[in-house]
């Protein structure tokens, strides 16, 4: 009899390490990458500025038929393709780029509903300039990525994917 249980893929995002990993069904490690949460640091409340903690889930996942770098606005593209000349034409934009995998939480009173839903704050992981550093908190409450990186993770996973953020 196998007693070793089963598991799902799913996402953890380190709050204190400023990674993001990726396991596998077994449960292994597949893949990790650098990230940059909250410069607010962790928390739920709507208008906090902070990267939401506990359990969540992608709800949606956009961008996937989309060039590395498109620029998102409202979860659409815009046409553009970020460069650093666009970049100084709209100082002080917080970018979103490449990918946005759109995060749902899943524990009520913490992360969903009333006003620490996770969705209704549009918190994503999603790329950002790879001017931005990583491994240091510098977001308004997304998960930021390296777009090669975020490329990658989001050929990886599916919508539904377990993300806990820690």
């Amino acid at each position: 009899m196998n007693t070793q249980r089963s598991q799902t893929p799913r996402i953890v995002v380190s709050l204190d390490r400023q990674t993001l990993s990726l396991y596998g069904a077994g449960g292994g490690l597949i893949i990790e990458f650098p990230v940059s949460t909250a410069l607010n640091g962790a928390g739920e409340r709507d208008g906090s500025g902070c990267t939401p903690r506990g359990q969540h889930y992608v709800r949606a996942m956009i961008g996937g038929n989309q060039p590395a770098c498109t620029v998102f606005r409202g979860r659409r593209p815009t046409g553009e393709i970020y460069t650093p000349e666009l970049a100084a034409s709209y100082p002080g934009r917080d970018w979103i780029l490449s990918r946005i995998l759109w995060l749902c939480g899943t524990e009520s009173g913490i992360n969903r509903g009333g006003g620490v839903d996770t969705f209704r704050r549009f918190i994503y992981i999603h790329g950002t300039p790879d001017s931005e550093p990583m491994g240091i908190p510098k977001s308004h409450g997304c998960i930021r990525m390296r777009n090669a990186d975020v490329v990658d993770l989001f050929a990886r996973v599916s919508p539904g994917i377990s993300v806990d953020i820690r």
